[in-house]
């Protein structure tokens, strides 16, 4: 994700966005790009100047990338604010005087600020009280039909992933390893490396409990090039190396 967002140059390989290769973009080609793709991080607080308050917290992108000209920018960082469950009194407030959850909507709301087209989801709802996860996942949804938005959302909770996503890429050894559709991946896991994973899931019934999957024999090393190979298995369902069933 932060290769993606080049906050990571990468030694190997390329990364097209829109049919462009990021990698050979300087700093001059950069700023547009990164018009069109923001980031929400893990640590809604560490990832929040404390010493700016809301309104600069959220404008100073628009500022940067010139939207929003004289006092139409407040105004649009009010609406913003509104859209993400907050209010226009907090506009002048420190990050220190928000909850978690709070601080998150911030965070979505200076992302959103440029009108991107893709945003990084990078662990978005894992630093928050499992009470407001729910509720921002579904403003991330609400905000993608409003904005036209595609994410790129990362994380570890598997039944959260299966709820926001469209197409689910694993990954394993630092190489993706399966890539499907969401339902196809969860009712028809191919490498064992998903299938363990998808068995680590928490059931209530101690039947399917036990059936946990054990992952002990399977590694991939950075020269094993034959286990690095997607094959499609069927449409749109890519599998690395000959594990299918």
């Amino acid at each position: 994700g932060r290769c993606l967002l080049r906050l990571y140059d990468y030694t190997d390989g390329e990364v097209f966005y829109d049919g462009q290769p990021l990698g050979k973009l300087g700093e001059k080609g950069l700023k547009p790009f990164r018009r069109r793709i923001q980031s929400i991080f893990q640590d809604p607080y560490s990832s929040l100047n404390p010493s700016l308050n809301v309104l600069e917290l959220i404008s100073e992108p628009m500022r940067i990338h010139g939207l929003y000209p004289g006092g139409e920018r407040k105004e649009a960082v009010a609406e913003l604010l509104e859209k993400v469950g907050l209010k226009r009194e907090h506009l002048y407030r420190f990050p220190h005087e928000f909850s978690g959850g709070q601080r998150q909507r911030i965070s979505i709301a200076r992302a959103l600020s440029v009108r991107p087209e893709f945003v990084v989801c990078d662990e978005p709802i894992s630093a928050l009280d499992v009470s407001v996860q729910a509720q921002v996942v579904n403003m991330l949804e609400d905000l993608q039909s409003e904005f036209g938005l595609t994410y790129l959302f990362i994380a570890h909770d598997l039944s959260m992933v299966r709820h926001i996503s469209d197409r689910i890429g694993v990954m394993y050894g630092g190489r993706l390893v399966e890539v499907a559709e969401s339902d196809e991946l969860y009712d028809n896991p191919q490498h064992p490396y998903t299938k363990a994973l998808l068995s680590s899931i928490l059931e209530t019934d101690p039947l399917k409990a036990s059936q946990r999957i054990r992952l002990d024999a399977y590694s991939v090393t950075r020269g094993d090039e034959e286990a690095a190979v997607l094959r499609e298995v069927s449409p749109g369902h890519y599998v690395a190396g000959d594990f299918t069933d």
